[in-house]
Formats: structure tokens, C-alpha cells, sequence
């Protein structure tokens, strides 16, 4: 797992100029989601929120069709990707614990996604939605999604 450098966010244009993994891995996942819902052509996916607990930091969105996700990692299996999520974050912060619920807002929605803390994608210092459809399209779907098409 990455772990950003400390304080990174509150510095628009370092945050920008990060590698596209860690940039999409911490503090724009929600922008890749909503980007590969927006443009997909695969059916059945929606998107998905890891809520840590009350008090603890390490939410993350992306998306799903039940078994296969796609986040900054690119593609995975989903219990994988939640797998590896919990692990990470369970080494790193001590009883930490969260919950995944499906996402009942648009994820390109500058208000809904202030209003759940998250930046639109017209806050960052640069478009993030042309980098997002740049790196998706760097990832090859697994062979199961290229014959649901």
C-alpha cells in the first residue's frame, strides 16, 4: 500500500503532480469511480464506500459489479481488493475497522461530494477527469468483462 506524505492535501499542486496510482489511492478515488461509471461500457457495476469507524481515517471509493473492482490498483478481484484494503489499514492503525455500503449519490457531484468531505473534481488544481479516463483506459479489463460487452 502507498501512504501519502503527511499534510500532502492541504497543497493543491503537490497533491496534483503525484504519481496517477497514489494520487487516485489517496484523496481522488472517488473521481476515478465516478469517471469509469460515467464512461464504462461494462453493465452491473456500481460504486462502493469503505467507511472506517467513527474517528478513524481510511475511506475509499470505487467500483464493482459483486466480483470485480476497479480502483487505483486497476483491476482485482473484489474480495481481494477488500482483502488487501484491511490489511494494510489494520497493520497501520491499530483496531481499526469500517464498513463498505453502496454508493447512493453522484460521484462527479461537486455538493454531494462536499457534503461527504471529498473535493469535486473542479477543486483540484487541474481536471482530474481527463487523467482519470487516461488511466483507465491504461488498464486492460480482465478477459470475463471484455465478454460482457
Amino acid at each position: 500500500m502507498y501512504w501519502p506524505t503527511p499534510g500532502i492535501k492541504k497543497h493543491p499542486e503537490k497533491r496534483w503532480n503525484q504519481p496517477d496510482r497514489i494520487f487516485f489511492g489517496f484523496g481522488a478515488c472517488h473521481i476515478l469511480a465516478g469517471v469509469f461509471l460515467e464512461d464504462t461500457s461494462f453493465g452491473g457495476f456500481y460504486g462502493e464506500w469503505i467507511v472506517p469507524n467513527d474517528g478513524l481515517h481510511g475511506n475509499h471509493m470505487y467500483v464493482t459489479n459483486g466480483q470485480i473492482a476497479f480502483d487505483f490498483h486497476g483491476y482485482s478481484e473484489r474480495e481481494k481488493l477488500l482483502a488487501h484494503y484491511w490489511r494494510g489499514h489494520q497493520f497501520k492503525f491499530q483496531g481499526w475497522q469500517a464498513k463498505v455500503v453502496k454508493i447512493d449519490f453522484p460521484l462527479l457531484d461537486t455538493a454531494e461530494l462536499n457534503a461527504r468531505k471529498h473535493l469535486g473534481p473542479n477543486q483540484y488544481f487541474d481536471d482530474p477527469i481527463p487523467r482519470a479516463r487516461r488511466f483507465i483506459a491504461s488498464k486492460n479489463p480482465p478477459p470475463e468483462l471484455q465478454r460482457i460487452e
